[in-house]
């Protein structure tokens, strides 16, 4: 047992990637594990081996004090320090006394590489250190303060503010530098904010500053909330409008006596620093300005009087002119609204402006003052970004991500609809890293989320989560989870292939991976912790199954995309190996059989022989119809050769299904001229089957197309038709030899007058057209009957015979001819004595007796009048 023990403890230390290592009393090495060994020969080129010393393996470093940590070690007993190496890498060294009948036999040291803790540790303190510039250097005053109303912190431009020094603000409350009168409506704004009924707000008011006097300022206050959306505090944005609000106050004064004081308004008016002008109410041109707004917006006085804001271009957005006009029109005043403004050069920038309405020789004018708040535009945003984005990547950071899944999670409970999570990690990151540095890991970040947030729509949120690992939350799929779900992993397999690209980083090709993880979520109650775990989960599963990869979460959706692309992989299996074959089902015409339509089958070699409707939606889907359509073509082309060659199937034609994605192929008509040259097949026996749904789309190129093959002999039939979109407009123009009813009106046609309706339309049609008819799906003996009753002749189904393998068709060939043999020379002479007319004619039966075990049948054919004749 001991020696087990022992095997088991140095399999664990040979396989941790922390370096180990051990000297006895003389600082000689003793023992050490690979990881150890693998560094110091990559990093120092030193072969290592027992009885060395510290300092003859790490040749660049003879100045670390290796003998006083290790005599530190043995006086005091275990401690832990952090070593720089001199490869860039940071260790945390644990040096531990090695004890033996409690004696000292030596020192043990345990290395763990702490690089990329310590980077992240280093990014968040950039992080912080930026933050706290942005928030102690703002033109603005910024202020933190809980939902009780007391202060807890502040920048050094509120403290000017408010007149009290920094370090005196922290604990005083809003009440305590807020005037009675204004108490009200911050109380009012603080109580909406703490329970959530707003999340911000902005207002005008008076602080009383420490020395007694007053200031206006402008508050626009938000909500701080944790990554699960609780509140934690309010932030406020405070700028001095003081300016301002004399001037405001000067001209509200100046407006009712206007002609007593107007050398005062004027002096105001031009000494203001914030941009003052009046225009017309009416329609809007400017009729004066003071100097503040000349030199802001950057127009001579010449050039904007007489002139309207938006001939000059001075609003970003004409709405909001529109908007501050109407609310003039109104109520003769509005304040505080905050639009972008244009300057004659294009620069951009940012105002506060109010306005009022006052009358000006008789007519109503509008007088405006707008203040520059861009500095304080660009604080806010600055710190939204901090608070809200990578810094690497520019992304959504992990606060933002949660909050945007709670919204995803709320959203698919009210609307029904399935959302997506996707976790995706690049595959081996560390290695890449630690190999070619962080600087060049950082451009492969980069690179990777620019290339994740490519695939999918605008609607969607990518995120980075942590280290190599993002988010990304598909919003709005299908209602029906299996659908959403086929979605999603489209999405996923976008994502794996832009990843899988080559990566040029710093001028070195770089190659990666990924795994990705999904969970379908939508229409009941989870937290983002289930969401988040359930992606998780799929992920591991991912990286389990070997990476590069795609896993569901949810079991049955799971197997359900297992199972479709166990289907999809199959195909490409049966499409390498030959697995297809084709069946055969006759077509007869007034007792004469004709030709047969090709129906493939796939032997597959687990589930046997498969019926088309199993495989062909699939196939379609992942486009592997068209090597499948390709190989029935091929196929079919030879039959039609080989039949050609002998007397009785020379003149049988061979119909082929042909699916819309075929059809629509720029060079399908080559590859159908291509496989008739291959097989040396006459064009006329072949005869293309196609579905009224192609002709719903590029109606042009359809006909161009028939019109081409049907140049070189071959022949076209509308296939099911009826039951799809067909226009007679359009019809009449498509080359078509042949109709074909639908199995489900001939089935139906002794027992709904409507199919038998149908199908008497869809006869009388074709013969008005010059095109034979063809009714499938006939089964029984009165099917037939009816159907030759409205003049219908040419007939496909179980009557006759089910599709047959080739062997089985070519034996129903055979005694098809030998039964009718001995009644031809009796119809020909009826014929002659009669006439061959159709009306005559059509009174023929035919019946075809097939039996259950074999396909072969009877043919008997009653001629009517015969025996008077």
């Amino acid at each position: 047992m001991p020696n087990q023990t022992e095997a088991n403890l140095s399999a664990l230390i040979e396989s941790t990637e922390d370096h180990i290592w051990s000297v006895d009393l003389s600082c000689r090495l003793i023992l050490f594990n690979r990881a150890f060994q693998r560094h110091v020969e990559q990093i120092y080129g030193v072969q290592v081996a027992v009885g060395m010393r510290p300092e003859d393996m790490f040749l660049l470093e003879r100045a670390a004090p290796w003998p006083q940590l290790f005599k530190r070690a043995l006086s005091e007993g275990p401690f832990r320090i952090e070593h720089s190496l001199l490869d860039g890498h940071t260790l945390e060294m644990a040096f531990n006394p090695i004890i033996a009948d409690g004696e000292a036999m030596g020192i043990s040291v345990f290395g763990k590489d702490i690089t990329e803790r310590k980077l992240a540790e280093m990014q968040l303190r950039d992080s912080e250190e930026r933050y706290r510039a942005t928030f102690e250097q703002a033109a603005v005053g910024i202020v933190h303060a809980s939902f009780d109303g007391r202060y807890l912190r502040c920048n050094m431009r509120f403290a000017e503010i408010v007149g009290y020094a920094l370090e005196e603000i922290p604990g005083m409350t809003f009440q305590q530098i807020t005037l009675p009168e204004d108490q009200a409506k911050c109380e009012a704004a603080r109580q909406q904010m703490a329970s959530g009924a707003i999340e911000g707000a902005s207002l005008e008011k008076r602080y009383l500053r420490k020395d007694g006097s007053l200031t206006w300022v402008k508050l626009t206050c938000s909500t701080q909330r944790d990554a699960e959306g609780r509140a934690l505090h309010n932030i406020a944005v405070v700028e001095d409008i003081n300016a301002r609000k004399t001037v405001e106050e000067s001209l509200a004064a100046a407006q009712g006596a206007l002609r007593l004081s107007e050398e005062r308004y004027h002096t105001a008016f031009q000494t203001c620093l914030d941009s003052i002008a009046i225009s017309r109410l009416s329609d809007g041109k400017y009729i004066d300005a003071n100097q503040a707004f000349l030199d802001n917006i950057g127009f001579e006085r010449e050039e904007i009087i007489g002139r309207t804001p938006l001939e000059l271009g001075i609003w970003v957005d004409a709405r909001d002119w529109q908007k501050i006009t109407e609310m003039l029109r109104q109520n003769s005043i509005c304040r505080g609204l905050e639009a972008r403004f244009r300057r004659k050069n294009g620069d951009i920038f940012w105002g506060h402006i109010s306005a009022s309405v006052f009358e000006f020789d008789c007519a109503p004018c509008v007088l405006s003052i707008t203040r520059d708040i861009s500095d304080a535009k660009l604080a806010e945003e600055e710190i939204r970004n901090l608070a809200f984005y990578d810094p690497l990547t520019a992304l959504p950071n992990r606060r933002l991500l949660l909050e945007r899944l709670r919204q995803a999670l709320v959203a698919s409970v009210r609307s029904g609809r399935s959302q997506a999570l996707l976790s995706i990690d690049l595959d081996n990151f560390k290695t890449l890293n630690d190999t070619l540095g962080h600087q060049t890991g950082d451009l492969l970040l980069q690179e990777a989320a620019r290339r994740i947030a490519a695939c999918v729509s605008a609607a969607d949120t990518v995120g980075r989560l942590s280290g190599d690992e993002f988010l990304l939350i598909l919003e709005d799929l299908s209602e029906v989870p299996e659908e959403a779900a086929a979605q999603a992993e489209a999405v996923g397999e976008k994502i794996l292939a832009s990843i899988h690209n080559p990566y040029l980083l710093e001028g070195r090709e770089c190659r990666s991976t990924c795994s990705i993880g999904i969970t379908i979520f939508g229409g009941r109650r989870n937290s983002t912790d289930e969401i988040l775990q359930q992606a998780d989960i799929a992920l591991h599963q991912a990286k389990a199954a070997g990476r590069d990869t795609i896993r569901f979460f949810s079991r049955a959706l799971q197997a359900a995309v297992n199972a479709r692309a166990a289907m999809e992989e199959d195909l490409r299996q049966a499409i390498k190996t030959n697995q297809f074959l084709l069946y055969y089902q006759p077509q007869v015409e007034w007792g004469r059989l004709t030709g047969a339509e090709a129906l493939i089958r796939w032997r597959h070699p687990a589930r046997g022989i498969m019926p088309p409707d199993e495989f062909i939606p699939p196939a379609e889907e992942s486009r592997l119809i068209l090597p499948v359509g390709d190989w029935v073509m091929e196929t079919a082309c030879a039959q039609i050769a080989s039949w050609a060659g002998q007397k009785n199937t020379a003149h049988l034609s061979v119909a082929v299904n042909i699916s819309a994605l075929q059809f629509r192929q720029p060079g399908f008509v080559e590859q159908v001229l291509a496989a008739l040259d291959r097989a040396g097949a006459n064009p006329e026996n072949l005869k293309l089957e196609l579905t009224e749904s192609m002709l719903a789309n590029n109606i042009e190129d359809i006909i161009a197309k028939m019109t081409e093959l049907k140049s070189h002999g071959l022949r076209f039939s509308l296939d099911d038709f009826g039951t799809g979109y067909s226009s007679l407009a359009y019809l009449k123009r498509l080359p078509l030899d042949e109709l074909k009813i639908d199995r489900a009106f001939g089935r139906d046609i002794l027992v709904d007058a409507t199919s038998g309706a149908i199908a008497q339309t869809i006869i009388s049609l074709g013969r008005a057209m010059g095109l034979s008819v063809v009714a499938e799906g006939v089964e029984t003996e009165e099917q037939r009957s009816f159907l030759a009753a409205l003049g219908c002749h040419a007939f496909q189904g179980y009557l006759i015979s089910r599709p047959l393998p080739l062997e089985e068709f070519e034996a129903f060939l055979q005694n098809f001819a030998e039964s009718c043999a001995p009644l031809r020379g009796a119809w020909e002479s009826y014929a002659r004595e009669i006439g061959t007319g159709e009306p005559i004619l059509s009174r023929w039966a035919m019946s075809l007796t097939s039996q259950n075990e074999n396909p072969r049948g009877k043919i008997s054919l009653e001629l009517p009048g015969w025996r008077e004749k």
